[in-house]
């Protein structure tokens, strides 16, 4: 699904990833953490496609293609999504209008037809069900006046619309409460699939108490130093992030 190999990234002439190494493989969940400044962001930023990064070394790939070149569109087109860890306010553009916009712009990258007025507000009926958000979202303007665990929400709900091949969450739980967590989570967890992946990039294990990651990583100082699976994120939780800073200087 996606295989990233020695992947080097910087910004403004300061490096932020020094050689990333990762491969998901469809149906898994990888969860990523580290410190603020780790470069988390960053990978998340790289892997979509934004070009205020300079990509000096290594490759990625999607679905067994080089994106490299690729504009995020492109890739958004290919069937990869992220998830904002700020998501911004869209005033005059209702979240119908924007979905409509962005499904059908998908569907015509692919060679497809428009989907069909009453096929997408079904969908949206439904995912809106699953996500336990009410009606009155269908026309409100994108993230205006939204607090902080409707903007998640919605963005969940924009995945779950979008149906990507990969989808990296950048975040999510940033902000959110108890409640907004677990509903978020279980979104979430609804569209996990043997034919999907999901990168969870986050500082804490709360999300993972509810969102079960296959593969969880350490990222700090621009590399992945650690790899393991649910259980190092417990540990990150009970010990902090300086031994491992400890044990790679060791």
């Amino acid at each position: 699904m996606l295989k990233i190999k020695n992947l080097h990234a910087s910004i403004d002439g300061t490096d932020i990833l020094k050689g990333i190494d990762l491969e998901v493989k469809p149906g898994e969940v990888h969860a990523i953490m580290g410190p603020n400044g780790s470069g988390k962001s960053t990978l998340s930023a790289v892997i979509a496609g934004r070009e205020d990064y300079e990509i000096s070394q290594g490759s990625i790939e999607f679905v067994g293609e080089d994106i490299m070149d690729l504009s995020p569109e492109e890739r958004a087109h290919m069937g990869l999504f992220l998830s904002f860890q700020y998501p911004v306010e869209i005033p005059g553009v209702s979240v119908t209008n924007f979905l409509k916009t962005a499904i059908n712009e998908s569907r015509k990258g692919r060679g497809l037809e428009a989907m069909p007025a009453k096929d997408m507000l079904k969908a949206m009926r439904e995912k809106m069900a699953m996500l336990e958000m009410d009606k009155s979202f269908m026309s409100r303007s994108i993230n205006e006046g939204f607090s902080g665990g409707e903007k998640k929400r919605n963005e969940i709900f924009q995945m779950a619309m979008l149906e990507p091949k990969l989808a990296i969450l950048d975040e999510t739980d940033s902000g959110l409460d108890i409640d907004a967590l677990r509903i978020v989570a279980n979104g979430v967890n609804k569209l996990r699939s043997k034919d999907n992946a999901i990168v969870v990039i986050t500082h804490y294990q709360r999300l993972l108490d509810h969102i079960i990651p296959d593969k969880v990583h350490v990222l700090f100082n621009g590399k992945i130093v650690k790899s393991g699976d649910k259980s190092l994120a417990l540990e990150l939780e009970s010990k902090g992030y300086d031994w491992i800073k400890e044990e790679i200087t060791a």
